[in-house]
């Protein structure tokens, strides 16, 4: 006879499984879609096609689709995160969350696995998008997954702090405004250079600058290893991930 063997699950079982439930979570909300996908989508497809903004010598696309997949990355990691985990917060998802037998670690171990897993498809299909544009990428592939995860990193520390310190309302508002504020300043699609010179020392050290900029000197130079951004990718992902482990509140 088969013996009833009651209590939690293995602790990887419970991550995965909580992992997979957000990312369907987000792959089923309109709202995070268009943040994630359609914006982003959108934005490679016209500037690269309509002559709006100088990007300098070459394709337009061989600039702008760096600064899209710092976009693409920022959008999940930061926006889209932060508003979410606002909202599960307000509404005590979060709390009834932390009483289960899944720790509170083990819950933000999850909800990166899903961001990771939304910027794998995001990468995917913008790269599938640059390439029937006319990308013609360069660089070491090392230095682009290094650049992207130290972005992920510093975008959810900075998300994470904000959904667990604002009101929800709150959280909503700031997110789209720092992400607007980023699109035009971070040189996403508007290169550093036609900023003043005093504007382009403070905007260089952002996360989305750095990330940016990093992406661009190796998939459109063919750079080595851009160890200026890494580090302030690095900076920024240690303050972050430290300033929401300390400040984080579940209710």
């Amino acid at each position: 006879m088969y013996t009833p063997k009651p209590g939690a699950a293995p602790l990887p079982r419970m991550i995965a499984a909580q992992a997979a439930l957000e990312t369907k979570m987000l792959l089923r909300n309109g709202e995070q879609l268009l943040l994630t996908v359609v914006i982003p989508t959108l934005l490679l497809v016209l500037f690269s096609t309509v002559d709006i903004v100088d990007t300098g010598a070459g394709e337009a696309v061989d600039f702008l689709a760096p600064g899209i997949l710092a976009l693409a990355v920022m959008s999940t990691a930061f926006t889209g995160q932060a508003i979410a985990t606002g909202f599960e917060r307000r509404y005590g998802v979060l709390k009834r969350l932390a009483s289960s037998p899944l720790p509170r670690w083990g819950l933000m171990t999850a909800k990166t696995l899903s961001v990771l897993v939304t910027e794998v498809l995001q990468v995917v299909l913008l790269t599938v998008i640059a390439f029937a544009l006319g990308w013609s990428p360069q660089g070491n592939p090392v230095a682009v997954l290094l650049l992207l995860i130290l972005g992920t990193a510093a975008f959810s520390g900075l998300g994470l702090l904000m959904a667990g310190t604002l009101k929800a309302e709150a959280t909503l508002a700031a997110a789209n405004l720092v992400f607007l504020l980023l699109l035009v300043g971070g040189g996403v699609i508007v290169p550093l250079d036609k900023f003043p010179a005093g504007a382009q020392d403070v905007l260089g050290v952002l996360p989305i600058s750095a990330l940016s900029d990093g992406l661009r000197d190796v998939l459109q130079h063919g750079a080595g290893m851009p160890w200026a951004d890494l580090g302030i990718l690095a900076v920024w992902a240690v303050v972050g991930l430290a300033a929401a482990g300390k400040f984080f509140r579940w209710e």
